[in-house]
């Protein structure tokens, strides 16, 4: 089970790891965007880190979608928020989060992303390695979960980076953004990586 000294943890991992990437997903949102992206990401998980969360799992969520939204004004963050935030409203209320829940968090998440930004999965964007995620999740065991969700976000950026981009800044870069992995996919990789680092 996971209660919020685990989320805390996880937190840490993340902030740690996604300090780390910074530079390189600065490098490749600046490829397809504003070249901030590592900046964001880094600085919202820092402030996460940092803050208390409260025993209630679903608070505990709701905290860092809030930690997000301090720092962070950017579509990733706020997508990152609303991700958090669709997540708090399921675990409202308990103090643990079972195993077996993760894969249909990861998909409120994704459907809460997904109608906030407007996207579709298809558009090589986050979304897709949020599905690609809840997919390979299903059935996974609380052992291999971690890995499996690593897997699934590196083959996602894999299996679009020969793909243009359809959302976003980036989708102004048309036939130029075939053959550059997505920096929102990158990004989410390296979030993934950092619960190794918890």
């Amino acid at each position: 089970m996971i209660d919020s000294s685990a989320i805390a943890k996880a937190l840490n991992g993340i902030a740690a790891h996604t300090a780390t990437a910074s530079e390189e997903l600065c490098s490749a949102d600046g490829a397809l965007g504003d070249g901030d992206l590592g900046i964001t990401v880094s600085k919202g998980f820092a402030e996460a880190a940092e803050t208390e969360l409260p025993d209630d799992v679903g608070m505990a969520l709701f905290a860092v979608a809030k930690a997000f939204q301090r720092v962070s004004s950017s579509s990733y963050g706020t997508l990152l928020a609303t991700g958090f935030m669709a997540t708090a409203k399921l675990e409202k209320g308990k103090t643990e989060i079972a195993p077996d829940d993760i894969p249909g968090l990861v998909a409120a998440a994704r459907d809460a992303m997904m109608a906030r930004g407007k996207g579709n999965l298809g558009d090589k964007t986050v979304l897709d390695s949020l599905d690609a995620i809840a997919e390979a999740l299903e059935g996974a065991t609380p052992e291999t979960m971690v890995d499996t969700a690593i897997t699934a976000a590196s083959d996602a950026v894999e299996q679009f980076r020969n793909q243009p981009n359809r959302l976003g800044r980036a989708r102004m870069f048309g036939e130029k953004s075939i053959g550059l992995a997505d920096p929102g996919q990158l990004a989410f990789l390296r979030i993934v990586e950092g619960l190794k680092h918890g």
